[in-house]
């Protein structure tokens, strides 16, 4: 088997290929166009279409503004549409800031995009061109979303699932930051928050309807939900119905990643930060921690890591899994340092050092 792991940084994309998940060939940065300015271009979603193995690549530049570049070669050379991906319709008085998520769902060629400012676009050839899914932006609670410290965006998108009933294509899972969790089961049409349980600790009701800070929402193979709040690690069998915390044994209840197990049921692995106000690790070690019992406890998972002082933390999408029967999981750091570890073994091998601000990272077996 083959595995590719797509590394986006803030200055460039990289790719690495490997035949064992040991031994890596680490290329870039990826050049994205022949003059080479989308080199340095800041890389804050990347996709792997299970589909097709295209590539898609949210990328934002300085000069020239966001777009969304594309490989159908599994990243070795890149494409851009002529006319902008991603962009508002002409009754919208918003212009886009950055695409944050891309996700796939079981029908080939239909993609999500979650965006900057708070914003779901649907494309059906793959990613050549989204749509706005007007419904969510409409709703009547968007005029209360308003931007966190890392911008106002939808950020996660799981399609086919709102709860541990089974996938269902027309159903569709989002969190955004600063909003809550919203669902549809509709196929869009319709959308409702999902929050209950989820606290907050900068709005007057700790508890309200929506508004909460979610950082990221990930699923299990058995339909539960686990969610990474600002302050606040939560679990749901249905989130319609409430989330219960689950943050006991961590070592921090803050951060920003969080990558549940593909195939197994209750198990989700952590990245923990100081707080809000303090980004770095917990006692200043890069120390993911697991559950296996679907968060009443959880261990670190550090074999391998460094074991002096380390400052650099695991943004909202520097973590992921490659899906694959014995999973990979993968996370990359805000010091430019990327780490695999495969199946159950515990151990992490490092696949990348010294890069930029690692922002996401998105594998797949090949």
């Amino acid at each position: 088997m083959a595995y590719l792991l797509v590394i986006g940084t803030r200055k460039g994309l990289f790719r690495a290929t490997s035949d064992d998940r040991r031994h890596w060939e680490v290329s870039g940065p990826l050049r994205l166009d022949d003059d080479g300015y989308a080199d340095m271009m800041g890389i804050y979603a990347v996709g792997i279409d299970p589909h097709t193995r295209r590539v898609l690549a949210g990328a934002e530049s300085p000069h020239f503004g966001p777009s969304v570049w594309r490989s159908d070669d599994l990243g070795r050379t890149w494409s851009e549409p002529e006319e902008a991906p991603i962009a508002f319709p002409d009754d919208v008085e918003e212009s886009l800031t950055r695409a944050w998520q891309f996700a796939f769902t079981d029908e080939p060629g239909v993609v999500y995009a979650g965006a900057e400012p708070h914003s779901l676009f649907r494309s059906t050839d793959g990613g050549d061109r989204f749509e706005l899914v007007r419904a969510l932006w409409d709703h009547p609670h968007r005029k209360d979303w308003f931007p966190g410290a890392g911008g106002g965006a939808v950020h996660t998108v799981i399609a086919g699932r709102v709860d541990a009933s089974g996938t269902d294509p027309r159903a569709m899972t989002v969190a955004m930051s600063t909003g809550g969790v919203y669902q549809t089961r509709d196929g869009g049409a319709s959308w409702a928050p999902a929050n209950a349980g989820i606290t907050t600790t900068f709005l007057p009701e700790k508890t309200p309807e929506y508004g909460q800070c979610v950082h990221k929402v990930a699923v299990g193979p058995d339909g539960a939900f686990y969610a990474q709040n600002h302050h606040g690690v939560f679990r749901s069998a249905d989130p319609a119905e409430g989330w219960t915390s689950i943050a006991d044994g961590l070592p921090s209840d803050f951060g920003f990643a969080l990558v549940a197990h593909p195939g197994r049921p209750g198990s989700a692995l952590n990245f923990p930060v100081i707080s809000e106000s303090c980004h770095l690790p917990p006692e200043h070690r890069l120390r993911p921690h697991r559950t296996d019992d679907g968060g009443r406890s959880w261990h670190p998972v550090d074999a391998g890591l460094p074991g002096e002082p380390y400052y650099g933390i695991v943004l909202r999408d520097g973590a992921a899994t490659d899906g694959a029967g014995e999973p990979g999981f993968y996370f990359g750091t805000r010091s430019g340092d990327v780490y695999v570890t495969v199946g159950d073994s515990g151990t992490w091998t490092q696949v990348a050092a010294h890069l930029p601000d690692v922002l996401c990272v998105r594998a797949a077996e090949v």
